[in-house]
């Protein structure tokens, strides 16, 4: 479960930093240690710290929610139960309403665009507030979310009505009451256990999470519409980061921005496209006409509108920042093409 070195590795963490014992930062996330996720966002972020410090930092990573759960990732952090969390914003329900901005349909087509625009967003100082109470190492996003269902096949609007459908924030809940649902929240990795007791009716998730969470065992129907796209945070303790030597500092904020941004919403992309190519083969993938995406869309942007007034309403730059993501969405499909 945790990050294993090997008796050669401790013997040259010893030599790099003479008299020195390796500082350590526990990695907490709530994928499992076979995903994707844990080897090319989570252990290559640690053996890339571990390298770039010179052997001054050990990284251990502890996935699964084996140090607390999903939904108290943020709080974690904040408590030093974990040095460095991954999670999302939005699990805490009215938190982080500016960085929220990133949930709504239809800004970004790419995981790897959204994730270099919401580090845009976070390196502007518009969300300093939001997470001052941490360090943030990095920020991204997954590719858009779709509907997947159990038993009932999506083609219209009116298939939608009355279906119990799992909705990671309160945002995408409105979205899904504007397209006729019922949401029901809950963090992704309850959402299995959800759906095997007929709980719900299905799910919003994008392509690759169908399989990480193991899902297509109980999904038949897939329906194309990019609901959402989630934020993601990573993390870190403000007190551990202080704490750390110049070393060892040094290697976590050479580890820390858009590299890390784009390499975790890319993975997102790179493996979504084959979760879908396998879901045609065995499950039914739905394509809406273009009549009825019409109808969608028209729901889905009154759910944006409505966010943004209730933002503004609240006395936060809801309008402006939204028209910046959208500008630094037109960027980084620029930069990243």
């Amino acid at each position: 479960m945790l990050k294993k070195l090997a008796l050669t590795s401790v013997l040259a963490l010893g030599a790099a930093v003479p008299g020195h014992a390796a500082e350590t930062l526990r990695y907490a996330h709530f994928m499992s240690a076979a995903s994707w996720q844990n080897q090319t966002i989570f252990e290559d972020w640690a053996t890339a710290v571990e390298t770039a410090s010179g052997g001054a930092v050990d990284v251990q990573v502890f996935p699964a929610q084996t140090l607390g759960k999903a939904a108290a990732g943020y709080d974690n952090a904040v408590t030093g139960i974990a040095d460095i969390a991954w999670t999302v914003p939005g699990y805490t329900a009215g938190r982080f309403p500016l960085s929220q901005i990133m949930e709504l349909p239809g800004l970004f087509e790419t995981g790897a665009v959204g994730s270099c625009a919401f580090q845009k967003l976070y390196d502007s100082g518009a969300l300093d507030e939001e997470y001052a109470d941490t360090h943030i190492v990095f920020v991204h996003t997954h590719d858009p979310g779709h509907l997947h269902t159990s038993k009932k096949p999506v083609y219209t609007l009116e298939d939608m009505k009355g279906l119990k459908l799992r909705r990671p924030t309160q945002v995408v809940g409105e979205l899904l009451t504007n397209l006729g649902a019922e949401p029901v929240g809950m963090p992704a990795p309850n959402t299995y256990e959800a759906l095997q007791r007929g709980a719900i009716d299905g799910y919003m998730l994008p392509w690759e999470s169908v399989d990480s969470f193991r899902l297509d065992e109980l999904t038949e129907y897939h329906t194309v519409f990019g609901f959402y796209a989630l934020a993601f945070i990573s993390t870190m303790n403000k007190a551990k980061y202080d704490s750390l030597s110049p070393e060892a500092k040094a290697a976590v904020d050479a580890n820390s921005g858009m590299q890390w941004a784009v390499t975790a919403g890319r993975g997102y992309d790179e493996e979504g496209a084959k979760v879908l190519e396998r879901l045609k083969t065995e499950s039914t993938v739905i394509e809406l006409s273009d009549e009825e995406r019409a109808k969608w869309d028209e729901a889905a942007q009154a759910a944006t509108d409505s966010y943004i007034a209730f933002l503004n309403a609240q006395g936060l730059p809801g309008t402006a920042t939204y028209e910046a993501v959208k500008g630094y969405v037109s960027d980084c499909e620029t930069e990243l093409n």
